[in-house]
């Protein structure tokens, strides 16, 4: 297990470790970005290893929200985390206006922080379910399942639909 892995306290099992590729320094990226969404009550965390299939990146992260408000919540704390622990910022930020899809580009990651509508509408999880899933903290994976469980408080008339 590399070093940076080990220090995230995050650990691969003997078959992921064979299928994930990126880099430790896009692993370390991701695991920051994940627990920075996850700090801010982002829904259903996960992330994808595109490194075999993309040149343009290694991979990507992807989290949801309830509202816009959330959204840009989420992708500000990414932002500022990822600066101030790693000393990264991203080349490209997409989307700000609507706050429905809020797209980071670091080169080695891509971050996608979308309103939960946009999220089902798109399911980006389709179009990478061949590549590998890269391990989360613990505090985001705690975030799968969210998403359904809000719509569901939300359509049952729970107004602020608040699961965090």
């Amino acid at each position: 297990m590399s070093a940076v892995r080990e220090t995230l306290g995050v650990s691969l099992t003997a078959d992921e470790s064979l299928l994930v590729t990126a880099t430790d320094r896009s692993i370390e990226l991701i695991n920051a970005a994940a627990q920075a969404a996850a700090d801010r009550l982002a829904h259903d965390i996960i992330a994808y290893d595109v490194s075999d299939v993309l040149s343009i990146t290694d991979a990507f992260l992807v989290a949801s929200a309830p509202n816009d408000r959330q959204v840009k919540s989420i992708v500000d704390e990414i932002e500022e985390r990822l600066n101030k622990d790693l000393g990264v910022k991203p080349v490209r930020r997409e989307g700000d206006r609507e706050a429905r899809w809020v797209l980071l580009d670091y080169v080695d990651i891509v971050v996608h922080v979308q309103h939960s509508e946009e999220r089902v509408f798109y399911a980006l999880e389709r179009l990478w379910k061949d590549c590998p899933e890269i391990s989360l903290p613990e505090d985001a994976v705690k975030t799968r399942g969210l998403a359904e469980a809000h719509a569901k408080s939300r359509a049952a008339g729970d107004v602020d639909g608040d699961l965090s």
